[in-house]
Parts: structure tokens; sequence; C-alpha cells
């Protein structure tokens, strides 16, 4: 049953939507471009995008239920989920690469000042 054959009824939330969603917290603008939640280009702006990276994981899964069209409670949390591991994952890269050029930077001084 799709989203659209209720388009009349009321516009209810499930209860396995409403939870946190790490997928819009860690990549806030980019994710709602994906999911059709516009209002998370507002990441874009300094200072706001502090307060909207919280607001995104509190409220992101109920805009993206409501966005965009759904086959189902399940289909919308393996998609959420990829979108967690996706960001997850960015995020270990990241940590990695950070490591890697820090410890590059100690040998480098180190041979440097010895």
């Amino acid at each position: 049953m799709s989203k659209d054959n209720n388009a009349s009824a009321d516009m209810t939330v499930p209860a396995a939507v409403k939870k946190w969603n790490w997928g819009a917290f860690i990549l806030s603008w980019i994710w709602g471009l994906g999911n059709k939640t516009y209002i998370a280009l507002l990441c874009l702006i300094p200072v706001v995008n502090l307060v909207m990276i919280f607001v995104l994981g509190a409220k992101g899964s109920q805009w993206a239920w409501k966005n965009k069209n759904w086959e189902s409670a399940e289909q919308f949390t393996r998609t959420q989920g990829m979108w967690t591991a996706f960001g997850l994952g960015l995020l270990a890269g990241y940590a990695i690469a950070l490591i890697l050029i820090v410890v590059a930077l100690v040998v480098t001084f180190n041979n440097v000042f010895m």
C-alpha cells in the first residue's frame, strides 16, 4: 500500500518512523536533498547549521516520511539505515585520514628537529 493511495487520508507518521535519524544528523543538507526535505539546506548557513543538525536528527525522519512517497515503513527504515551507514562510513574515513595526517606530521617534524 503506497502513500499515494492514502493521500486524502490523514498523514500520520508510523511509530517506526518516529525516531532519531543519524543519516540526517551526519549528512544534513545532502540527506535533505535525497529525501526531499529542503529545510535541511539551512545547514549551509553558518551558526544556523549548529542548531539545524540537531533539528534534522530529531525531526528528519518524520519530514522525510511526509515529503517523499514510501512503499512501507520497512522500506523507509531500510533506506534511512543506508543513509546512516553511509554517514558513519564517511565519518570513519575522515577519522582515519585525520589520524594518518597527524602521524605523518609527527614523523616529519620529529625527523626535522632531531
